[in-house]
């Protein structure tokens, strides 16, 4: 068995979301047509690709785009609750900037700290998290590849921990488009290197 293992970590597809709140962790919310577009078009590139696990945050727009993925290479998809998506105190609102919740001053407490940041959980506890799913997904793929499904913030800042890059930054500086990949490579269980891709396209 090659001592090479792949641990590909995706970002799900775009979600119908037409009142275009953040939705965090709520239920019911599904991929959009171009959502499931750009799940099948990374199924697609991904098929050739020696891929033996596939796991997914237990949240359905995860799960969807798991699921092409998943039947190209005749597998199941695992759930991990650690995949999930991160809380944030704004949840079910608007918070486009100008529109919603963020106008409202009673609000800005929340925002007085980016660092932590102060209106949601804790970078270290995403980081912990993510590190943990990273591992266990490179323990069932050991000498293979793998694929997790999870979301924007998370990734991002699963990548700044294995690369050892400060947690806190600009939400529009991450680089976590939709359906992207960012693979982590290990030699044993060594990490030596990562890569990024948008196999679907923007």
């Amino acid at each position: 068995m090659s001592d090479k293992t792949i641990v590909h970590v995706m970002r799900h597809g775009e979600v119908h979301n037409p009142d275009k709140i953040l939705y965090g962790r709520l239920p019911n919310y599904h991929l959009s047509e171009r959502g499931r577009a750009q799940a099948e078009a990374v199924a697609d590139w991904l098929a050739a690709r020696d891929i033996v696990y596939v796991v997914a945050s237990p949240l359905e727009r995860a799960q969807e785009t798991a699921t092409p993925i998943a039947e190209r290479h005749n597998l199941s998809i695992d759930v991990d609750e650690d995949l999930i998506e991160s809380t944030n105190i704004f949840q079910g609102q608007r918070v486009s900037p100008g529109d919603g919740a963020l106008r409202d001053p009673r609000n800005w407490w929340h925002l007085r700290n980016p660092r932590t940041p102060s209106w949601g959980e804790p970078y270290r506890d995403i980081a912990a998290r993510m590190t943990a799913a990273l591992h266990r997904a490179r323990t069932k793929a050991a000498g293979h590849e793998a694929l997790c499904v999870s979301h924007q913030l998370p990734v991002e800042t699963l990548r700044r921990a294995v690369t050892g890059k400060p947690l806190h930054h600009f939400p529009t500086r991450r680089l976590c488009n939709l359906a992207s990949l960012t693979s982590f490579y290990f030699h044993g269980d060594t990490f030596v290197g990562w890569g990024y891709s948008e196999l679907a396209g923007q």
